[in-house]
């Protein structure tokens, strides 16, 4: 991820945006686009110069601090800071990443910094996991060698206690291996692939018949649990 914050300050006592100027401009991974000693300007602001995160005062004229927090884009993550330590509840209420009461020392300023960076690369993180392409095969160890399996394959998925047996329809045997259901499915794209019994795991594309609530792999019919029929039938609704 970018190891950039952009990040901008509220307040409407001169010498503690100062304070905090200063402070950010020791931090790496901290850009300071903005200072604003108000909500109005503030808003403005961030419009023209988006931020990723806000170092936000709650006592200000006209419009809080808290008030300011719920009109920000859903983007721009705030840490608030104060002298009057009665809005921390209401604070977390709204999704603030920390909560610092004046007088703020660098040390807590520090981390609180971390902590967004932690929160920051954790989406991107998440982010990069949605946009990646799903994998085209998985490695499974089966009798003492690590097999390939193409993801495009695989018919089902049966699950026998600790082992699971994979039916391609590249393979006149499934592949056996000492592996949980569970393990297996977090493994799998959920766009091809679902679980539609505890035994049972199927990849969609594959599905030609099912009949009389049962999925039809040839000669094997595999049954829909009860916990799993909603999201079947949603799928086949589709």
């Amino acid at each position: 991820m970018a190891t950039t914050i952009k990040c901008a300050i509220v307040d409407d006592e001169p010498l503690a945006v100062e304070l905090l100027a200063s402070y950010v401009a020791r931090i790496p991974f901290l850009e300071l686009t903005g200072k604003y000693n108000n909500a109005t300007g503030a808003l403005r602001g961030i419009s023209e110069h988006p931020v990723d995160l806000l170092f936000l005062d709650i006592q200000m004229p006209e419009v809080n601090g808290m008030e300011l927090s719920q009109m920000l884009p859903e983007s721009t993550r705030v840490v608030f800071t104060t002298a009057f330590d009665q809005y921390a509840v209401d604070g977390f209420r709204v999704g603030a990443i920390d909560y610092l009461l004046k007088p703020i020392s660098y040390a807590n300023f520090l981390e609180a910094c971390n902590r967004a960076l932690q929160w920051f690369t954790l989406l991107e993180a998440q982010r990069q996991a949605q946009q990646a392409p799903p994998p085209a095969s998985i490695f499974v160890k089966s009798e003492y060698k690590q097999v390939q399996i193409m993801l495009d394959t695989i018919l089902y998925i049966e699950g026998l206690k600790d082992y699971v047996k994979i039916y391609t329809d590249d393979r006149s045997r499934p592949v056996l291996t000492l592996m949980s259901m569970k393990t297996l499915e977090e493994q799998l794209p959920s766009s091809q692939f679902m679980r539609v019994h505890r035994s049972y795991i199927v990849s969609l594309p594959k599905i030609r018949e099912v009949e009389r609530g049962r999925i039809v792999f040839g000669d094997t019919l595999i049954p829909v649990g009860d916990s799993y029929k909603a999201a079947f039938q949603e799928y086949m609704n589709r």
